[in-house]
């Protein structure tokens, strides 16, 4: 067992793990010295001499050279004939240097050697890819899907480290198998037991941000900026934007000529819809844009109270609302007011209200919540859909419909 050998292999570790020269060297010298120290209680008269590039690593002594019969410290002292055997040109008092072979130390002393260098490397490595992904926090990254868990998924990067994808971080139409490229933004990085766990996300709203960043040019260079982002992962999500230049149309930017640049991130994200809001900080037209595609007829807000009524006409109120209520959801978010959707009453329709004395407050409300205000927005239902929508029994429907439609009986 030589020195070349045992440092041509941390060398290679070296090239894998990307540790530059200056650590690596500073590492060696430091195990070795401690080498030192063990074997002869002190390295000040030891040189380490290290050639990363090579492989290379050369331990010379130091040592006086005093007359027969007065060495104190074998390992600091040379007797002069002995010297003079080797080399009959030294004196009392020169300095005499000679090499150390790894062999000398011992079998015992070089397998401690070994694990004490493997672990500080190992050390090192954790430490910097720690140090390498706490600034990569907030990016986006692309991987190799390496193992899938009920939990998480397991993907190694382009160096073949190990990053974590929770469940929760996973779109709900996310599907992995070994082998799949994925794109993900990274969440955090912690250290649990000395080492470092690299979280990824893909339900982060960061993660929409940056997918925009790299479809739009104007975004990536600050012409446009984005304001606000709200999103239900998987199923829809509103981004405000806006221009700093009067030139540019922030959403027509954002969408691409025929939807190329929205079609793009809208796959990325498992056919997540995705509206582009013109942000204002108007908040009768913020509300107005964030309620797109329903067409509102009229506004009213309480600013104290945050709250907004938005009046409609009928066949406007399901669009505002959205599948599953997901669009007045997304927009309460976007623009922080809680929003209530009210049909329009014609003339000659009665809202709901009126009824007080002959239909449980619950039930009004329930019909409301389900976007039913008037009368006729109601009896424009069958009976089973309005006990479907109002959670209402058949015969509580039917009693509503007997009640509503005396109402325009002569």
């Amino acid at each position: 067992m030589d020195n070349m050998n045992l440092i041509s292999t941390f060398a290679e570790f070296k090239e894998l793990k990307n540790i530059d020269k200056s650590t690596m060297i500073g590492v060696l010298e430091d195990v070795f010295r401690h080498t030192l120290q063990k074997l002869y209680e002190t390295d000040d008269n030891f040189d380490v001499i290290i050639n990363p590039d090579k492989g290379d690593l050369e331990i010379w002594r130091n040592r006086t050279v005093v007359e027969d019969g007065t060495v104190e410290n074998p390992q600091m002292q040379i007797a002069v004939s002995e010297v003079k055997a080797i080399d009959p040109t030294y004196e009392v008092g020169d300095e005499y240097t000679d090499q150390v072979r790894l062999e000398s130390f011992g079998r015992r002393a070089v397998l401690s050697l070994r694990q004490n260098l493997a672990s500080r490397i190992l050390d090192l490595e954790k430490a910097s890819l720690y140090e390498k992904y706490s600034q990569k926090v907030g990016e986006i990254i692309t991987g190799e899907v390496y193992q899938v868990w009920k939990k998480e998924v397991l993907i190694l990067d382009d160096e073949e480290n190990e990053l974590i994808l929770p469940k929760a971080e996973q779109i709900p139409n996310d599907f992995y198998r070994k082998g799949d490229t994925i794109k993900a933004i990274v969440k955090s990085v912690e250290m649990n037991n000395n080492n470092p766990r690299i979280i990824l996300s893909r339900t982060a709203n960061q993660f929409l941000e940056r997918l925009f960043e790299q479809e739009v040019p104007e975004i990536f260079d600050g012409l446009i900026t984005i304001k606000k982002i709200v999103r239900i992962p998987g199923e829809r999500a509103k981004v405000a934007v806006e221009s700093y230049d009067e030139r540019i149309d922030p959403v027509g930017a954002c969408v691409g000529m025929k939807g190329s640049r929205i079609y793009t991130i809208v796959k990325e994200l498992r056919n997540e819809n995705i509206d582009v809001v013109n942000y204002t900080t108007n908040p009768q037209l913020m509300i107005q844009r964030a309620l797109n595609p329903a067409k509102i007829s009229s506004i009213t807000i309480d600013e104290e109270k945050k709250t907004a009524s938005v009046y409609l006409k009928p066949d406007q109120v399901s669009l505002a609302i959205g599948k599953g209520g997901l669009n007045i959801r997304l927009s309460k978010m976007l623009t922080g007011y809680d929003i209530d959707v009210y049909r329009e009453v014609e003339e000659e329709d009665v809202a709901l209200t009126e009824f007080a004395d002959e239909i449980d407050g619950w039930i009004i409300d329930a019909l409301k919540a389900a976007g039913c205000d008037t009368a006729k927005s109601v009896l424009e239902l069958s009976v089973e859909e309005i006990a479907n929508r109002a959670d209402l029994e058949i015969e509580q429907a039917q009693k509503v419909v007997e009640i509503l439609k005396a109402e325009f009986e002569e």
